[in-house]
């Protein structure tokens, strides 16, 4: 009984709207752009959030990377008073942090050195990595092709190479690239593996691999390239000498990182006099990404309920409106018996109709607005289903909230002033 009571005063309701039909889409109108406008700006929140968050991620949240930094004066300029410049992580320190962390499961070093690399007529420079087979298993990336460094490659210091997909497509462009021997430097090296690479995109957030990268045994490269790296800038010859540009850790539990990594500071700081190298954590920046994310969406959210609000005066306007028309036929329901409660219901519904029909209508613009955008921008954008339930509840309510005084304000009408309305 009471069900189809309900529905009657939906039936009546709608009908109530359909007999201004303009003038009840102009107002929906403003509900429409509020609802697309808070799916799009959170759709746009939650992909840059995404893309932040898979990059950390890709890092390996057991992990901590630290890296080898030129040390700086109080300025901020680069320290360079003698011809050899000495710094960064040593060959010891990976042995220290093996044999005195019982919550690191180990360590994987890498020398990083920038050579030209020839094939026939091609060249190209690549940024070659010395590492250990270790490597692989830390920083994830999928084998397309052949094979990745072996444990007999680093005893033997063969002359093995593994490429990424981007250097062997510029390098070995049509040819069988399995077997290839790639001159890199003065040596001559073997591919015998293609991996697929994650470019890193800028920023604070450097990823240990890049998309020109040949990876070779870290014994192979100490024998042909050495520790000392000569840098030629404004006519003037510049060496350095850094024994290892990077260790990857690789931490037990993910609850021992951030402790652990408080401990590789206090060790290192011990052992090192300049501040010569940079400990990255990216399960805390993981944490900072997250928090970044919830409040970047509750700011665009924020923003884009504004016109929500506006949404939702437009309803209120228009119904106030719709009460002053149809006071005649307001008094002739109460004077046949109607109680103020049925009156409230009545406008509540029509308002509920008007901001829901307009929410609906504004989800299906907010689900094109994030392809549009993504499409002229490149920007990611994500849609979530709690975003879409969200805005259109926030609009069902605006519509109750904003529909409530018009509604009360029909039911406290006089019945004999109301019949005496023209």
């Amino acid at each position: 009984m009471f069900t189809q009571k309900f529905i009657r005063e939906i039936k009546s309701g709608v009908k109530n709207l359909t007999l201004h039909g303009m003038r009840s889409v102009l107002t929906m109108l403003g509900m429409i752009f509020g609802v697309s406008s808070v799916v799009a700006m959170l759709a746009v929140g939650e992909g840059a959030g995404k893309k932040a968050l898979k990059q950390i991620q890709l890092l390996g949240s057991n992990n901590i990377i630290i890296n080898s930094i030129k040390p700086t004066d109080e300025t901020g300029k680069a320290v360079q008073r003698t011809y050899m410049g000495i710094y960064g992580l040593l060959y010891e320190d990976e042995i220290r942090l093996s044999g005195n962390f019982s919550t690191i499961n180990r360590t994987v070093p890498a020398k990083i050195i920038r050579k030209q690399a020839r094939f026939g007529t091609r060249a190209l420079e690549l940024r070659v990595v010395g590492t250990t087979p270790a490597w692989f298993n830390l920083v994830k990336r999928p084998i397309i092709a052949g094979r990745s460094l072996l444990p007999k490659d680093l005893r033997e210091k063969t002359n093995v190479a593994v490429l990424t997909e981007h250097a062997a497509r510029r390098l070995l462009a049509g040819e069988d690239i399995i077997g290839q021997s790639v001159r890199i430097g003065a040596s001559y090296f073997v591919v015998v593996g293609i991996v697929r690479s994650q470019a890193s995109q800028g920023g604070t957030i450097q990823t240990p691999d890049q998309e020109m990268d040949a990876y070779v045994p870290i014994s192979t490269a100490r024998e042909h390239f050495g520790d000392i790296m000569v840098r030629r800038t404004a006519g003037s010859r510049l060496a350095e000498m850094v024994e290892l540009h990077q260790i990857i850790v690789q931490v037990d539990e993910i609850e021992n990182v951030e402790s652990t990594a408080k401990g590789i500071f206090a060790m290192l700081a011990r052992f090192h006099k300049k501040n010569d190298y940079h400990i990255q954590v990216p399960l805390t920046l993981l944490h900072q990404a997250k928090a970044t994310k919830r409040t970047f969406n509750i700011v665009l959210g924020s923003i884009a309920a504004i016109s929500l609000l506006v949404g939702g005066i437009g309803i209120m306007n228009i119904m106030l409106a719709s009460v002053t028309e149809r006071t005649r036929e307001i008094g002739i329901r109460r004077a046949i018996g109607a109680k103020g409660r049925q009156i409230i219901h009545q406008f509540l519904i029509e308002t509920v109709v008007l901001s829901t029909t307009g929410g609906l209508a504004g989800i299906a613009v907010g689900l094109f607005l994030p392809w549009l955008i993504t499409r002229i921008t490149g920007l990611p954008t994500v849609v979530t289903g709690s975003s879409l339930v969200l805005s259109l509840g926030i609009s069902m309510s605006v519509g109750i909230v904003f529909g409530l005084y018009p509604a009360m304000r029909a039911a406290r009408l006089d019945p004999i002033t109301a019949l005496r309305h023209e």
